[in-house]
């Protein structure tokens, strides 16, 4: 995997993602059940909707933009700042 022209090696790529509160809880549940962290159980997911051949990555996708259409994803504006922040004093 690249970014722009420096290549990038990590185990675990780090996001957010915003996700409806049924989901959440359903998550917590889940994570506790398992004894896994809630990254584990979306992880897991996604893995599992993967390996289904019945859904290709097009259709998963297409899930995944839908939900994003209907869903408020914009970064939230005080981490926005400090995300600005940070970024001004590293050097690139």
């Amino acid at each position: 995997m690249t970014a722009g022209i420096t290549a990038v090696i990590l185990g675990n790529m780090k996001t957010a993602i915003s996700v409806p509160q049924e989901i959440f809880e359903l998550s917590e549940k889940l994570a506790k059940k398992l004894k896994i962290s809630r990254s584990a159980v979306f992880a897991l997911g996604v893995k599992r909707l993967s390996e289904d051949e019945a859904i290709d990555e097009d259709e998963i996708v297409a899930r995944i933009n839908a939900v994003c259409a209907t869903t408020d994803t914009s970064l939230d504006p005080a981490v926005k700042r400090l995300q600005a922040r940070t970024l001004q004093r590293d050097e690139w």
